[in-house]
């Protein structure tokens, strides 16, 4: 199971790294909100879609394992998510994509202190992959003359905020129903986003028509996909363990870079993954050893 687990979380690394291209190319004519608003809006509509054809399916499997209605626990994961997604969004003004990535992904080690705080028993193998990602993130997404800027103040706040809802799904992966909860979670970062959007900027139908396959790949994969494995990932997976698989798409973002917009690896990029990918087999050593 821990290994279906990890390939759950890597494939939401995957979409979530991916989507960072759509991001670039969806933005080219909407602000942020607007982007934000409509990606979570076909991730929303996709999800309804599994959602209405999984009920039966669904209805039995909650009999069976006991599972509650995940409905009212997606809504509260979705503000702490829109909260968290809006903060980065924000400091991206004043920050770096670069540093954006390495401080968002500070989870890697407050995920774990977080479950420690909780009771949960972090193994010695977690606190050395942790150690291993965080400098191979730093390599991969820091270049030379690194400076503390007001934006990379929000993205700090806004690690601890990622962490909660690492841990929140982590809390209750096990007891609901994950369909409802996803689909409940990007209901409400939709309806928040439309309701920023509205306030802050002057959305353009045609500039979101322009962008549709931008909108579809990042709502649909990232929105509706990716976090619909994060959900099913962390059954499985222990949190300290999932933060480190996530964080993966970093790497998935710097390969999508470099595939689709040309961007070229550096030998020291190259190493930070290299970090990294060592950093996600050392939380897998007891899984490995006992193969």
């Amino acid at each position: 199971m821990q290994i279906k687990g990890t390939l759950m979380l890597l494939g939401a690394a995957f979409f979530w790294g991916t989507t960072f291209v759509a991001q670039l190319e969806g933005m080219d004519g909407l602000g942020p909100l607007s982007y934000a608003a409509a990606r979570y809006l076909t991730g929303f509509l996709s999800l309804l879609a599994i959602l209405i054809y999984t009920r039966k399916s669904r209805a039995k499997e909650r009999r069976q394992k006991n599972y509650q209605r995940g409905f009212l626990i997606g809504l509260l994961i979705g503000v702490v998510l829109f909260v968290a997604s809006s903060m980065q969004q924000i400091a991206l003004q004043y920050s770096t994509a670069g540093k954006a990535a390495f401080i968002t992904c500070l989870y890697i080690v407050f995920v774990p202190l977080g479950a420690k705080f909780l009771g949960k028993i972090i193994r010695q193998e977690n606190w050395i992959g942790a150690g291993l990602a965080i400098v191979g993130l730093y390599l991969l997404a820091i270049g030379e003359g690194f400076s503390i800027q007001l934006g990379d103040a929000i993205l700090f706040v806004s690690a601890f905020i990622w962490t909660a809802q690492i841990l929140l799904v982590d809390r209750f992966a096990n007891k609901v129903d994950l369909i409802e909860l996803s689909t409940a979670q990007v209901f409400i970062v939709m309806i928040f986003s439309f309701v920023v959007m509205f306030a802050l900027e002057t959305p353009s139908l045609s500039a979101m028509l322009s962008a549709w396959f931008a909108i579809f790949y990042g709502g649909v994969m990232s929105a509706g996909v990716a976090f619909t494995l994060q959900l099913y990932g962390q059954r499985y997976a222990e949190p300290a363990t999932a933060a480190i698989l996530m964080s993966f798409e970093a790497i998935f973002g710097a390969l999508a870079g470099w595939f689709f917009l040309n961007e070229v690896m550096t030998s020291r990029e190259i190493f930070g993954c290299v970090l990294m990918l060592l950093g996600m087999l050392a939380t897998q050593w007891t899984l490995i050893k006992s193969s």
